[in-house]
């Protein structure tokens, strides 16, 4: 067996999706930015978001799928639910919804007056499938190590890239927005080619070099 390879591109991410077409072996696992990330005004930042997440869904092979790890945000008193907003493109893209995990970013019972304790890990797909096989738990307590401050978590990480190799017959795991590439030092772990695109060189450099465990 060959070593799975990693490629990480110095690009905008939306950019290079709409001129690179998906192997029909990817699927992808990525974080959309966030609006403090992007310093748009909150509205414009939801409709970017919405038609991000289309086009990431609709590149995304209609065999394979595409999971995205969400962690909601607080503005003024209100929730912003980023897992409506994945919902909302996957209904616009004709998509559906195949499973949806609660990770804890901090321990089961804290009480939180910031920014939420939780994140959202939404798989969907543009084509139905059967019942996972292995489904996982429905809430991980712990998103496991974290390599920088933003990462998604390796044990996150795992259970996506698991289950897109063993439940989707995915070959590759690309994100578009890597950022230092925990996704993608996760799958070649795993076995998994990773891709990542990231308009940092910065982060670029980190994620090629990252090793997890």
């Amino acid at each position: 067996m060959t070593e799975p390879t990693r490629s990480i591109i110095n690009a905008d991410a939306l950019a290079w999706l709409a001129a690179n077409t998906a192997d029909l072996h990817a699927s992808v696992v990525t974080s959309l930015p966030d609006v403090s990330e992007l310093q748009l005004e909150l509205d414009a930042w939801r409709a970017w978001f919405i038609a991000a997440a289309r086009q990431v869904i609709a590149w995304t092979p209609r065999a394979q799928a595409a999971v995205f790890f969400q962690s909601d945000i607080r503005v003024g008193g209100a929730i912003v639910d980023k897992s409506y907003l994945v919902m909302r493109a996957a209904e616009l893209e004709g998509a559906q919804l195949l499973w949806h995990k609660i990770v804890c970013r901090r321990p089961p019972g804290t009480i939180s007056f910031g920014r939420p304790s939780w994140s959202h890990m939404l798989c969907v797909a543009r084509e139905g499938r059967p019942p996972a096989r292995a489904p996982g738990a429905d809430v991980m307590p712990d998103a496991g190590f974290m390599p920088w401050s933003r990462a998604m978590g390796v044990a996150a990480c795992r259970a996506a890239c698991t289950y897109l190799r063993d439940e989707i017959g995915a070959r590759t795991i690309v994100d578009p927005f890597c950022g230092r590439g925990t996704v993608l030092a996760v799958a070649n772990t795993l076995g998994l080619d990773g891709v990542g695109v990231e308009l940092s060189a910065k982060r670029c450099r980190a994620a090629r070099a990252l090793v997890v465990p």
